[in-house]
């Protein structure tokens, strides 16, 4: 809810007050005759799947006023709600003129925030990608084309927002007067809009085109720009609007914004305690600074904001105000020195300005020994252009912690006190810049627990799916859930609120080594088709840790730019979850009777369940592999089958424990629409169906046997035997094939038969004249123990088998001319002694090792 607050100086600000869950306004929109013949006249079942928006027009409108919008996209045709993330937007009169194209109309509260609301779209088969839509303070108007000559721009009155398009090489230009002493403020949202990656410029040029001012990028609001001047005469001035580099297209889309408002830069403080009386300075603007007096909210919102407005205007967009727990303490200048440090007592926060070039502002206060304390710095985040470095002093001696960038552009330190004393905090910029609104808030809180869960990013673009729930009636449907723990440990339990009517949610506990796990919602076969916003929150599972604040975030990856990097995010405090219609298909996994070993494999049985007609191909995969197991990707029931297996392995060091593992199953649909868009892989834009099988139990246990090889050898042609050590370490009943795996080509072994009793496994490996020399190293033996019925794999090893070429045969005495000689009568050889035998047959190894390129070392290492 927005409320102005009334001063006695000429300001006034706007409050974007915490947001409360909002109630879900559905409005059921009757499928129409055509669509129904449609459906009856397929030659086959058209199976629907969640929908995809593509565009939005208009892509914002003006507060108080009712606004039609139209969602061009795929599988549109049953939309049945807008689900807003933001009170005070909602949607009526939803209708599909087809299955691209869905109108709305908006209407939008008087008190309704400004700026972006977020929302979704929900069919009654899916729950679309995450969207934005902009709310304004002013008029809209559209861009009416050719506007592009200087000397002919679009008219416009004064206090109007504009939709726009800046296509390639295209300059809007737009005229307004204005009159000597007015501000002239002009404000582009494209960046924010969150629907291309866009860099707008604006510029203000009077009437002989003499440029005024002129923005590409803003602190303030990121990409987007904005200029604010006071008119030098009276005159028409001329606005220009266009993508910086010239490089706009069909999907460059703005809202211009054209007043007299004010456009204050930055706020002192930059933020303040919840539930409490707070005075605001406004920075920056080109009339001056002023100052509010406002009470804040009694709870915490990530994304608070102040709206600067007076007698003239008001702003169209919020200007970033930090809340926190605790007060403010402002810098006093002169600060820039250990004597003349601003003192201050932790818990606080610290608002400053680095006001000029070379500043450094400096604060004082006394730690015991042992004291820690986390210390933030809130500046980029708060949309100010200082780029901060943050050191902390002993008072009047050297450093004791600093830092620049701690993962993100503002500095960020854990101070542990080494000793009683004074110490000074330090906050200046990197590059050594300054101006008036370069503000900043320092935090310094007392190291705390915190938890945050969250769902993973979404991201289309890149293939992440859709980060809402979407679950058929009478299915399941699986996401995943991270937690980020912050000064505590252990094992955590997950709870979830709000959900729709007939929705169960279930989750295992996430163990101390954890930090994601599944969890899988479920819809009874009669639950309402309907959506809400839910929120999944964590606890210690061990309840003496006692209560820890924990928050839930989704964020959405609107714009990427180069190598998929995020340049334009939405982050939400909520999670859409909605009941779907019936899907064509239900899957399961066939709940494994024996546990999977460390080293070894498992074919996981998974089974579909479809409805009569549906014989289309599912692709099924484990969204989530336990630590240490890891599972197969591109295994799919294939068209008009009903089971596959998903090859699983465990890793050596797996831990020992059972797991709850889920498989989802996802239908495709054939691409239809529109070609792929720049940057986007054909098939994207294809529907998908995602179901879920129950959890189903997976033990991890430790090998029942282990092997240790000899190193053994064999000349080509021949046969070896090779053994193999077996210790027991778990009984099992019966008999365990074991079969050597990883032989080189034209050498084979046939499977050896092993009881719990056995103490060696020998194998009768056979060669050929054929088989390459060499030495083959891995071996492994693969060892399966039948348990109730179903197999237990162990790969054990490993070892090595060298194939040697014969020995060379030696030649014959050369003939001496050709006379007859004598032939001696033999006389018998002295039979050789068994040391002698060793000796000789060791050098005609080495020799013939030699002649393979084997080392004598490794020789010597095979002979014995």
């Amino acid at each position: 809810m927005l409320f102005s607050v009334g001063t006695d100086e000429t300001t006034t600000a706007t409050m974007l007050c915490p947001r409360p869950r909002p109630s879900i306004h559905a409005y059921t929109m009757k499928s129409t005759f055509l669509a129904l013949i449609v459906l009856m006249m397929s030659a086959a079942p058209a199976w629907a799947v969640s929908p995809t928006i593509r565009g939005i027009n208009p892509v914002g409108g003006q507060r108080g006023t009712e606004v039609v919008v139209t969602f061009t996209g795929q599988r549109l045709a049953d939309a049945r709600e807008i689900l807003f993330y933001q009170p005070g937007v909602i949607a009526r009169n939803i209708q599909a003129a087809q299955d691209g194209s869905v109108t709305a109309t908006f209407a939008i509260d008087r008190e309704a925030a400004l700026g972006l609301h977020d929302f979704r779209l929900r069919t009654a088969t899916g729950v679309s990608p995450l969207k934005t839509f902009s709310v304004g303070v002013f008029e809209s108007v559209a861009e009416v084309e050719p506007n592009n000559d200087f000397a002919k721009p679009q008219p416009i009155a004064m206090n109007v927002t504009v939709n726009g398009i800046a296509d390639n090489e295209d300059i809007d230009y737009y005229a307004v007067k204005a009159k000597k002493g007015d501000r002239l403020t002009v404000e582009v949202e494209g960046i924010r809009l969150g629907l291309t990656l866009f860099d707008p410029f604006v510029a203000i040029m009077n009437s002989r085109r003499f440029e005024l001012g002129s923005s590409d990028d803003s602190a303030l609001i990121w990409q987007d720009g904005f200029v604010s001047v006071i008119a030098p005469e009276d005159d028409t001035y001329i606005i220009a609007a266009r993508e910086s580099a010239y490089a706009g297209n069909a999907n460059c889309l703005y809202r211009l914004h054209v007043g007299n408002f004010p456009r204050p830069t930055a706020t002192m403080p930059a933020g303040g305690e919840v539930g409490k009386e707070v005075t605001v300075r406004w920075i920056g603007d080109v009339l001056g600074e002023t100052t509010t007096s406002l009470t804040l909210p009694e709870r915490f919102d990530r994304n608070f904001g102040l709206v600067a407005h007076d007698a003239r205007g008001t702003a169209p967009y919020p200007n970033a105000f930090r809340l926190s727990s605790f007060g403010n303490t402002m810098e006093a200048e002169p600060n820039d020195s250990h004597a003349t440090a601003t003192p201050f007592t932790p818990p606080v926060a610290l608002n400053g300005v680095i006001g000029s070039a070379g500043d450094v502002d400096l604060y004082a206060f006394k730690a015991k020994k042992g004291q820690s304390y986390d210390v933030r710095v809130f500046a980029r985040q708060l949309r100010s252009p200082l780029d901060s470095v943050l050191s902390i002093h002993k008072r009047g001696g050297g450093q004791v912690a600093s830092n620049d960038d701690s993962g993100g552009p503002d500095s960020s330190v854990r101070f542990n006190a080494p000793a009683d004393g004074e110490y000074v905090v330090s906050v200046r910029d990197h590059l050594k810049k300054g101006g008036a609104d370069y503000a900043y808030r320092v935090e310094l809180s007392a190291v705390a627990p915190r938890l945050t869960v969250s769902t993973p990013s979404e991201a289309p673009r890149r293939g992440t799916g859709t980060m809402a729930v979407a679950v058929p009636r009478g299915n399941r449907q699986a996401i995943l859930i991270n937690a980020r723990r912050v000064d505590f440990g252990g094992a955590l339990t997950l709870a979830a609120s709000g959900l729709p009517a007939g929705v169960r949610f279930e989750a295992d506990t996430m163990t101390a080594g954890n930090s994601v796990v599944p969890v899988l919602f479920s819809a009874e076969a009669d639950a309402p088709v309907a959506g809400t916003l839910a929120k999944v929150m964590g606890k210690p599972a061990d309840s003496s840790k006692g209560e820890i604040p924990s928050e839930f975030t989704s964020t959405a990856e609107l714009v990427l730019g180069q190598n998929n990097v995020p340049f334009w995010t939405r982050t939400v405090d909520s999670l859409a979850v909605a009941v779907t219609e019936e899907a064509p298909f239900t899957i399961e996994i066939v709940e494994p009777k024996v546990p999977i070993v460390r080293g070894g494999t498992m074919d996981l049985k998974v089974v579909a369940r479809r409805k009569p007609g549906f014989t289309a191909p599912i692709a099924v995969a484990l969204p989530w592999n336990p630590p240490g197991i890891s599972s197969k990707g591109g295994v799919v029931i294939a068209e008009k089958q009903d089971e596959a297996l998903i090859p699983i392995n465990a890793g050596a060091g797996a831990e020992l424990t059972t797991w709850r593992v889920v498989v989802n199953g996802t239908y495709t649909e054939t691409p239809t629409g529109p070609a792929p868009r720049n940057g986007e892989r054909r098939g994207r834009g294809a529907g998908r169906l995602t179901v879920s099988s129950p959890f189903a139990k997976l033990t991890v246990a430790p090998q029942f046997l282990t092997f240790k090889f000899a190193a053994v050898s064999v000349e080509q042609g021949k046969a070896v035997d090779l053994a193999v050590k077996v210790d027991k370490a778990v009984d099992f009943a019966g008999e365990a094939k074991a079969t050597l795996v990883g032989l080189p080509n034209k050498v084979t072994s046939e499977p050896v038969m092993i009881t719990k009793d056995s103490t060696e496994a020998v194998f009768h490996v056979k060669t050929e004249p054929g088989s390459p020399a060499g030495e083959t190293k891995g071996l492994i033996c693969q060892v399966v123990v039948i348990k109730d019925g179903e197999p237990i794999v162990h790969n054990l090893g490993t070892g090595r088998l060298r194939v040697d070429a014969p020995l060379p045969q030696k030649k014959g005495a050369a003939s001496s001319g050709g006379k007859p000689v004598a032939i001696a009568k033999a006389v018998p050889e002295k039979p050789l002694s068994r040391l002698e035998k060793l000796r000789l047959e060791s050098k005609e190894r080495t020799k013939a090792a030699k002649t393979n390129g084997v080392s004598g070392a490794d020789a010597s290492s095979v002979n014995e």
